[in-house]
């Protein structure tokens, strides 16, 4: 059986990847879940990932919980996307000791 990941965004800053795991836990069986935190700040970016731990598993979390109210707040639960490759740097062009 496949694993199915989810972006779960609009999250209230405070969520934690426990209360994730346990709100989505409702749905199935939960692989991983993770509140993306800001590198710099160290405050979450108001979004994260869930994998469940099947397709249909997923497919129930997401019918359960997109536009579901946290906190005044309706979050976004839909199938990830993988990343774009050559997203690691956010400008074009080369870098200064490519020259």
């Amino acid at each position: 059986m496949q694993s199915k990941k989810l972006y779960v965004g609009n999250l209230p800053y405070r969520t934690t990847d426990a209360e994730l795991n346990e709100m989505f836990s409702q749905a199935g069986s939960v692989v991983s879940a993770t509140i993306i935190m800001d590198k710099f700040s160290g405050r979450s970016k108001g979004f994260g990932f869930v994998e469940m731990s099947s397709l249909e598993e997923a497919e129930k979390a997401i019918s359960m919980f997109n536009g579901y109210q946290m906190e005044g707040r309706a979050i976004t639960v839909t199938e990830a996307r993988p990343k774009p490759e050559g997203t690691g740097r956010s400008f074009g062009g080369p870098r200064r000791d490519d020259r």
